[in-house]
């Protein structure tokens, strides 16, 4: 486990909430019945930069709205929060990513992260106009990254040619500074090295402990073959309350809401994906809802009807808080957590969760300051 307090991040869903699974996402479009607008947004913010979360991810993709655009409206209505912007290579010029986040990061006061995500499925890259197979575009991340690192840290001109982007005398007028820290994540081959060179923190989806491990180790081993040693951050929802019994039974009220019919519907979808990543989390339920509880407190009811992250630690706030400091001691310093609504459940885990992590000495909130000793007023000093 870090010495360093562990990290906490939270989810904007910009596609909308619900109290149910939101069905859909990994290339098929999602929506909640509770509208993404920008006045729910920044109620989300709020809740989680009341309670101590050091950042929100906001994903990208055809089935929910830019995250650039919308998380520079929400940094105006929030003080320390920080935006973990998702974005994808080849859908924009690395020499204007590279500006994008220096302005982000000066007009933010530094509150920008980047998630670096290489593609969705081949129909929406396609859609977007990017016709690169999966290889090709991993390929294609590691010089966008190259480049995209030379720009923040160069003083003089950047020129480079590769197989798939080219740039001649690449200059930013203003650097940034901070540099944005780089969160990546990929699990299939092709991944591995380029986040080994170029990632400052590699994103796994929440599966148990040994198969978590072992995707560190192999990162670790490439990033040590680079000279360099990464973070690491585990993205998975949480479903926790009082007791074990109030969690579970939340767990069996969101499966129970799952219309007839739409499991078997997003699985066919999601069976047509060539993400290594989704394959692994479809192998932890197989399309059934008689097993879901894949390791203690583990459940993988959520990646029944929603791509991407398909599971959700599910228990008492203690029962939580032991399962995350099972992952740190794997080397997972960042936790980008979600769950249903968004809104609640940023409550349920930062007031029941987070305080039994702050008196371990393992978290503490980003902005709060330590309260000063209560006096009584209007009484005479003890001497």
């Amino acid at each position: 486990m870090s010495k360093q307090p562990l990290s906490f991040h939270w989810f904007l869903p910009t596609y909308g909430d619900s109290r149910g699974l939101v069905a859909g996402g990994h290339g098929s479009f999602m929506s909640g019945d509770r509208p993404a607008t920008l006045r729910y947004l920044n109620q989300l913010t709020a809740a989680a930069e009341d309670n101590g979360f050091t950042g929100v991810l906001t994903p990208t993709g055809a089935w929910c709205e830019d995250a650039w655009l919308t998380t520079a409206m929400l940094v105006q209505t929030s003080e320390t929060l920080k935006f973990l912007v998702a974005l994808r290579p080849g859908l924009v010029s690395p020499t204007l990513a590279a500006q994008m986040a220096a302005t982000f990061q000066r007009h933010s006061g530094g509150r920008l992260l980047l998630n670096v995500v290489t593609g969705g499925e081949p129909k929406e890259q396609q859609a977007y106009g990017d016709f690169l197979d999966k290889e090709q575009r991993y390929a294609r991340t590691g010089e966008f990254l190259h480049i995209v690192r030379e720009l923040w840290h160069s003083t003089e001109p950047v020129t480079f040619t590769g197989e798939h982007l080219r740039v001649t005398e690449a200059l930013l007028s203003a650097r940034p500074d901070p540099v944005p820290p780089v969160f990546f994540g990929g699990s299939s081959g092709p991944a591995g090295p380029v986040a080994a060179r170029y990632a400052d923190t590699y994103l796994t989806w929440g599966e148990p402990l040994d198969a978590v491990a072992k995707k560190l180790d192999w990162i670790r081993g490439l990033a040590a073959l680079e000279g360099r040693s990464v973070d690491f951050g585990l993205r998975v929802h949480v479903i926790t309350r009082d007791t074990a019994a109030e969690a579970w039974a939340e767990a069996d009220r969101l499966l129970s809401g799952i219309a007839p019919g739409e499991i078997e519907r997003v699985q066919a979808s999601l069976a047509r994906s060539e993400s290594e990543g989704q394959r692994r989390m479809a192998r932890l339920h197989n399309g059934r809802t008689d097993n879901l509880e894949i390791a203690p407190n583990l459940w993988a009811g959520v990646g029944l009807v929603r791509g991407g992250a398909g599971t959700a630690l599910v228990g008492s706030h203690a029962e939580v808080a032991e399962r995350l400091l099972e992952y740190a001691a794997l080397g997972i310093d960042h936790f980008i957590l979600s769950g249903y609504p968004h809104l609640e459940e940023a409550y349920w885990f930062g007031e029941g969760v987070l305080p039994i992590l702050e008196r371990k000495g393992l978290w503490q909130h980003p902005s709060r300051v330590a309260a000063p000793p209560a006096v009584t007023p209007f009484t005479a000093a003890a001497h």
